[in-house]
């Protein structure tokens, strides 16, 4: 499996593969996003790839795309769009000092062909290395995405019955 590092640039002229990943990574249990979900990342990959300090990877095998991630520090103040807000909510002050800085992994996908493989632990390493602090989020109902962050040696920072699941590393 090829991983490769991308800039903005890159990662908007490889958009169709980033997709492509994304739908089929994305499209079964817990999320069962359609097509129009697709279309919602790519349409925010076109505006994250301007954040300062992002990064995305790549993963493939004969041209098949296989699994992506991306990331960015995230800025001060933090952010109230999307999930920040139920993070807030949940971690209280405490995402200033923890989470504002810090390496934010936005997305991490692996498409069901490629599971099994130590893909997204690669990614993630590939993602977040040079950084100190690095931070993700996901769903309560992603359980294997739970046990694979704490296989990894991630530390869960929310309460068990809490509405989302934030790890830093």
């Amino acid at each position: 499996m090829k991983l490769e590092r991308l800039t903005g640039a890159e990662a908007l002229a490889r958009t169709a593969q980033l997709v492509d990943v994304y739908r089929t990574a994305f499209s079964g249990p817990p999320w069962y996003e359609d097509g129009y979900g697709a279309a919602d990342f790519a349409e925010r990959l076109t505006a994250d790839v301007r954040r300062p300090g992002f990064a995305a990877v790549l993963a493939g095998h004969d041209g098949v795309p296989a699994g992506l991630g991306t990331a960015w520090p995230t800025q001060s103040p933090f952010p109230t769009a999307r999930a920040y807000d139920r993070v807030r909510a949940e971690l209280g002050d405490e995402v200033e000092a923890r989470l504002v800085g810090a390496l934010e992994v936005d997305e991490l996908a692996v498409s069901p062909h490629a599971r099994g493989q130590g893909l997204a632990g690669r990614i993630l390493d590939l993602l977040c290395d040079g950084d100190d602090a690095c931070w993700l989020l996901t769903a309560p109902a992603a359980v294997d995405a739970t046990r694979l962050y704490e296989r990894l040696g991630w530390q869960r920072l929310t309460r068990p019955e809490a509405n989302i699941v934030v790890f830093t590393r």
